[in-house]
């Protein structure tokens, strides 16, 4: 679905991303682990077109992306769960949704999407009249995830999703995170918390420093003496 192919990516002078290649299958989660100033966001940003590749390719269901405007990319079927949650704390929770589907000419299909966000975080139904910034952290996120699956997305970018959230939140929120999949949604995942992370995800690759330094099997990153070490704090 998803294929980046030896792509570098700059800000000014400086190059955050140094020949990475990474692919996403139809139907998987696929997470991208790293420390701070690794690439990762950058990574994201580099697929939905707010970053640029200077060099290399990024490709989704056959179309190059590198050409394309965000705009047109999210209407290819790519929405993302930004770092940080991003939402418009001004408006209600049903008008931030609502504004996740602005792209779909598919009008119809929107008020049974809406209920499938509503079935995935109750939370948000029982606060649709609310303002965003009243929400808690936890409920900001799930607002934000929420926000992304209104586009009805192939593919869903998450980043960062358990930032900030007490432990009991992290597990909810991963867990919706494998009922979304479960539901046909491929999803790259981008998590400090690694060990989250590589227990819900298919497969997962390891950056450092703007590459790619390791590729496996979720299982066998969580059993790799690299990732235990450096990312899950095992000696």
């Amino acid at each position: 679905m998803l294929e980046l192919t030896d792509v570098h990516t700059y800000y000014g002078n400086i190059r955050a991303l140094r020949g990475i290649s990474l692919s996403v299958a139809p139907g998987e989660i696929v997470t991208l682990i790293g420390a701070n100033g690794a690439g990762k966001t950058t990574t994201l940003r580099t697929i939905l077109g707010t970053a640029r590749a200077r060099h290399g390719t990024v490709r989704f269901n056959g179309h190059q992306l590198d050409t394309l405007t965000t705009d047109r990319i999210v209407r290819l079927g790519i929405a993302q769960s930004p770092e940080g949650r991003r939402i418009f704390p001004r408006m209600t929770v049903l008008e931030n949704l609502e504004l996740g589907a602005f792209a779909r000419p598919d009008r119809a299909a929107i008020a049974p999407d809406l209920d499938r966000v509503f079935t995935l975080f109750p939370r948000l139904s029982e606060r649709s009249a609310q303002t965003g910034g009243t929400l808690s952290g936890g409920e900001q996120q799930m607002l934000a995830i929420g926000r992304a699956l209104m586009a009805r997305p192939a593919l869903l970018l998450l980043d960062e999703p358990s930032m900030g959230l007490s432990p009991i939140l992290v597990d909810t929120i991963f867990r919706i995170i494998q009922d979304i999949n479960r539901q046909g949604t491929t999803i790259l995942l981008v998590e400090q918390n690694a060990r989250m992370a590589l227990r819900v995800a298919h497969r997962g690759y390891v950056m450092q420093t703007g590459r790619i330094v390791l590729h496996d099997a979720a299982a066998a990153l969580l059993r790799s003496d690299l990732v235990r070490k450096t990312y899950l704090g095992e000696k």
